[in-house]
């Protein structure tokens, strides 16, 4: 038997708990952050996460868009770009032991934690690309200036334009960091060493830690621009400052001559 998983990224942030509130199935297990359906009549898996990614199982092309047509009422800023990974879970009774494989993975038996495992690390995997694709966006929107810097010297754009532009990448960079617990590893596999080991090949099938290290590094970069533009920006505001300062003193100057 196989069952094939599919990850969907569709917005920046679901309301998970709205969501389950109006849903009318019951959740197999959830949280504020999270929550599983499982169901049993036609063989079906469906796990939410409230970083807006969508992870199916079993589910054909109309009810995966028919769902996703749904959610989308609970969803904020939907993603422009369409970002999926497939995978698949093939059970084979003769194994004694679960092999992970680049395009899937053969388990002896399916059961609802395995499922869980998999189809979480497959919906970090997109988000991770999600991140990606905007630390890399964050990081070219700021080469404009920073090659003006590199060509005159000096940014020839106005205090209110960089203002809006640090303040936008601050946004795309928060937003980021208020999600990396996704990293985190599900309380399923503390205590059980199968799962466990499932979970850890998989993040290294999905090359989930050394792209985490990697959009580490984006944020980096994108910190270290900010800090320049700000500075930059400080300067900017004290020369104003100081020749505000400097046209004040003359005034004076010229007023006390004129009128002593």
């Amino acid at each position: 038997m196989e069952i094939k998983i599919e990850a969907v990224q569709i917005a920046e942030v679901f309301n998970i708990k709205k969501f389950r509130s109006d849903y009318n199935l019951i959740a197999n297990s959830g949280s504020t952050s999270e929550v599983f359906y499982v169901i049993p009549e036609n063989n079906r898996y469906l796990y939410l996460f409230d970083y807006g990614v969508i992870v199916f199982a079993n589910y054909d092309q109309k009810s995966k868009k028919d769902f996703i047509n749904f959610i989308k009422s609970y969803a904020t800023s939907l993603v422009r770009f369409k970002l999926s990974e497939e995978y698949l879970i093939v059970t084979n009774e003769n194994l004694n032991k679960i092999i992970v494989e680049n395009a899937f993975v053969s388990v002896p038996k399916i059961d609802n934690s395995l499922l869980k495992i998999v189809m979480l690390n497959i919906g970090q995997s997109v988000a991770l690309e999600h991140y990606e694709i905007l630390s890399d966006t964050m990081i070219n929107s700021s080469k404009e200036y920073i090659l003006q810097l590199e060509t005159n010297g000096k940014l020839n754009v106005s205090k209110n334009n960089l203002l809006k532009h640090i303040g936008k990448v601050l946004n795309v960079k928060n937003s980021i960091i208020d999600n990396l617990y996704i990293l985190d590893d599900p309380n399923l596999v503390w205590d059980n060493e199968e799962l466990n080991l499932l979970n850890r090949h998989l993040k290294i099938n999905f090359d989930i830690n050394s792209r985490f290290k990697g959009l580490d590094y984006r944020l980096q970069i994108v910190e270290d621009n900010l800090t320049i533009f700000t500075n930059i920006l400080n300067v900017k505001e004290s020369n104003r400052l100081e020749w505000i300062i400097i046209l004040l003193i003359l005034s004076e100057i010229i007023i006390n001559l004129i009128f002593h």
